[in-house]
């Protein structure tokens, strides 16, 4: 039987009479035809190829305890992509073909934003403020501002909730419910991004570019992920938290 060393040698081998080598290439080419036909068998259909293989990841993940890294890593990839196809269809399509929507609800969000973070600033923190609704921005007594743009609106940390929570697998008759439940949680982290980042310009303006970009912002993701994980380990297979029972 022929290996693969001495199939290529009489396909591309020198040296050879042309009869010897017709004679070869004849009866390796026999040989591929039987070596591809016997295992095209052996695998079957090919969407078997791609059970198998996640017969062997799943197998792999149980085997080393991966499950917590499975579910970070998927949670990190569909994150990444979804971004990324945010600011392909921003930067590129400028949100068509719904530009029109998006336009609307992104400035509704704002100003509820704006008007729900005021009243909380004003008679929960105690700081005095000025603002200007046409704007949607707030001034403070040390002649600090900070205004609620689109992009502060928090539309596009509920969207990617959303998606997240549509993509993996799970019954629709718990996701409804989730989905609406994570917006309003999501909505509430974004309020509390706008009021600790009220507090930080009133007593540290100095550090509001920091923790604008590297504090609050991140904070979004952890409660996403955070509710990613509810979801994946609790809510979608109908499992309730583990409680101690005291002896």
């Amino acid at each position: 039987m022929y290996g693969r060393e001495r199939i290529w040698k009489y396909y591309f081998g020198e040296g050879q009479k042309t009869e010897e080598r017709s004679k070869e290439r004849r009866n390796a080419g026999i040989v591929l035809k039987f070596y591809f036909r016997k295992n095209l068998r052996s695998m079957g259909n090919p969407k078997s190829i791609f059970t198998e293989i996640a017969d062997d990841a799943k197998l792999l993940i149980k085997k080393y305890k991966l499950a917590a890294l499975a579910v970070v890593a998927l949670f990190v990839v569909i994150t990444i992509l979804i971004h990324f196809m945010w600011r392909f269809w921003v930067n590129t399509f400028n949100y068509r073909p719904v530009q029109q929507f998006m336009s609307h609800a992104q400035a509704w969000l704002s100003a509820v934003v704006f008007d729900q973070s005021i009243w909380f600033i004003r008679y929960i923190l105690q700081i005095p403020i000025t603002t200007i609704e046409e704007t949607n921005t707030m001034y403070f007594a040390n002649k600090g501002y900070m205004a609620i743009n689109q992009s502060c609106s928090g539309l596009k940390q509920i969207m990617q909730f959303v998606l997240l929570i549509a993509l993996i697998r799970g019954p629709w008759k718990r996701k409804w419910w989730f989905i609406l439940l994570g917006i309003l949680i999501v909505h509430l982290t974004n309020l509390f991004r706008v009021t600790g980042l009220s507090v930080v310009i009133t007593t540290l303006p100095e550090y509001w570019d920091f923790s604008h970009d590297n504090i609050f912002r991140p904070i979004f993701y952890i409660v996403i992920f955070s509710l990613w994980v509810w979801w994946v380990e609790w809510i979608s297979v109908g499992k309730k938290p583990a409680r101690s029972n005291p002896e």
